[in-house]
C-alpha cells in the first residue's frame, strides 16, 4: 500500500478516535454539570442565568450519546455520520464554554482539535447510507406518530391538565406512547381521554414497528456471525488486509503464515470450508472468487495485496485477471498447480507465480543427485528453526 494511502489510514482512525473521546467527554461534563455551579470560563464575563448552565449540561450529555452514534457510523465510513459529527463538533464546544467548569476544558479543546482532522479526512467517508423499506417506513411511522399527538394534544389544550405550550404537548405524547405515563398531563373531557387513547395505540404501534427495525440488523448480524458471514458493517471495516480469493489445498498454509502478521479475510463458496475458518474465529466471506460484486464486497480497494489460490489454475487466471481490472495496482500473488500455467497466470496479470509442485520437485532431486543443502533450504522456505 502507497505511502498516501496509509497516511489516509492513519487519519480515518484518528477521525473516529476522536470524535469517540469527544463523546465520552461529552456525556461525562454534561452529567457532572447538571446541578454543579457554574465557576470561570465564560461566566467570569458574562453573568447568564443559571438555566442556561443547567440546560447545557443536559444537552451536552444527550449531544454525547449522539456523538457515539456518529463514531459508531464514521467506524463503517457513513457519509451521514461524517455530517452529523461536523454538525455535532461545534455544538460540543460550545456547551463546553456554556458548562464553564474545570471538567469541560478537556472537551472544549478535543473538540477543536478535531474539528480541522475532520475537514481534513472528509474524502475517506463516502460510503452511503442504505435503509431498507421497513426501515424507512418505520421511521416515517414514528415520526407521523409523534407528529399527530403532539399537534393534537396542543389543539386541545384546553381540555388537558398542565398542557399550554407545544413542548407540554409533545412531553405528553412522549410519555405516552412510550407507555410511561407519569400522570402529570392527563385528559380533562371525554373527548380528550379519546384522543389520549388513540395517541396510546398509534404510539406504542410505532415504537413496537421502529424497535423491530432497527434490532433486526442487529439480529442477522448475530446470525451472520454464528453461520460464517461476514456482513457490510463488519467489511467496511477491513483495512490494509490480505485478500485471500478461494480455499484450495495451498489455502491452510497460507492462512497459518498470515495469522498474527497481518490482518486477512478467505473468500470461497464452498460452504464446509466456510464452516471450518468461520469456527477457527477467522473472517470468511461466502461467495465466488471470481466474481467482481464479492471481490470488491471484500475491500478489495483497501486491501494490501492479493492472494490467489484456488485447486484450478484456469479459475485462478480468472481470479486474477478480475482482480486486475478493478485494481490495477494492487500486488497479486498466485499459485500454479502445473508449471506451463506460470506464464499464462503472469500474462492475466499476477506479479508473483509460485509453483510449489515445481518448487519441491527440483529440491528433491537436488537432494537425490548429491546436494548436501537442500534440507537446509527447505527449513529456511517453511520457517523452521
Amino acid at each position: 500500500m502507497e505511502w498516501g494511502e496509509r497516511w489516509g489510514l492513519i487519519g480515518t482512525h484518528l477521525t473516529v478516535a476522536l470524535t469517540g473521546i469527544v463523546a465520552v467527554l461529552s456525556i461525562i461534563t454534561g452529567i457532572a454539570n447538571i446541578s454543579a455551579p457554574a465557576v470561570g470560563l465564560l461566566y467570569d464575563l458574562i453573568d447568564l442565568p443559571t438555566v442556561v448552565h443547567r440546560t447545557a449540561g443536559f444537552t451536552g450529555a444527550m449531544t454525547g450519546f449522539l456523538m457515539l452514534l456518529s463514531a459508531y457510523g464514521l467506524r463503517d465510513r457513513l457519509r451521514v455520520a461524517w455530517w452529523s459529527t461536523a454538525v455535532l463538533l461545534p455544538v460540543t464546544a460550545v456547551q463546553g464554554l456554556l458548562q464553564s467548569s474545570v471538567l469541560s476544558i478537556p472537551l472544549i479543546v478535543i473538540s477543536a482539535l478535531a474539528m480541522p482532522n475532520l475537514l481534513a479526512n472528509r474524502s475517506h467517508f463516502e460510503r452511503e447510507l442504505q435503509l431498507t423499506n421497513t426501515q424507512i417506513a418505520a421511521g416515517l411511522a414514528l415520526v407521523g406518530a409523534q407528529a399527530y399527538g403532539t399537534l393534537g394534544t396542543y389543539a386541545l389544550r384546553e381540555e388537558f391538565g398542565e398542557v399550554e405550550t407545544i413542548l407540554d404537548a409533545f412531553y405528553f405524547t412522549l410519555v405516552t406512547a412510550s407507555t410511561v405515563g407519569y400522570g402529570d398531563a392527563t385528559p380533562a373531557t371525554q373527548q380528550a381521554r379519546l384522543f389520549g387513547m388513540s395517541v396510546l395505540l398509534v404510539g406504542t404501534a410505532s415504537f413496537a414497528v421502529a424497535l423491530g427495525a432497527l434490532l433486526s440488523p442487529v439480529i442477522e448480524a448475530r446470525f451472520a456471525a454464528a453461520l460464517g458471514r461476514m456482513n457490510d458493517a463488519e467489511l467496511a471495516t477491513l483495512d490494509d488486509h490480505v485478500l485471500v480469493l478461494g480455499y484450495g489445498e495451498l489455502t491452510e498454509p497460507i492462512l497459518q503464515e498470515l495469522e498474527g502478521r497481518a490482518a486477512f479475510v478467505v473468500v470461497t463458496d464452498h460452504d464446509e470450508r466456510a464452516d471450518r475458518l468461520a469456527e477457527r474465529d477467522l473472517l470468511v466471506l461466502r461467495g465466488d472468487p471470481s466474481d467482481e460484486e464479492t471481490i470488491e464486497r471484500a475491500g478489495l480497494d483497501r486491501a494490501r495485496a492479493v492472494v490467489v489460490a484456488t485447486n484450478t489454475d484456469a479459475e485462478d487466471a480468472l481470479t486474477v485477471l478480475t482482480v486486475r481490472q478493478l485494481r490495477p495496482d494492487v500486488r497479486i500473488v498466485s499459485a500454479a498447480t502445473e508449471r506451463e500455467n506460470v506464464v499464462k497466470l503472469k500474462r492475466a496479470g499476477a506479479d508473483t507465480v509460485i509453483s510449489p509442485a515445481t518448487i519441491g520437485g527440483r529440491l528433491m532431486v537436488q537432494s537425490a543427485l548429491g546436494r548436501e543443502d537442500t534440507e537446509d533450504i527447505a527449513d529456511r522456505l517453511l520457517g523452521s528453526d
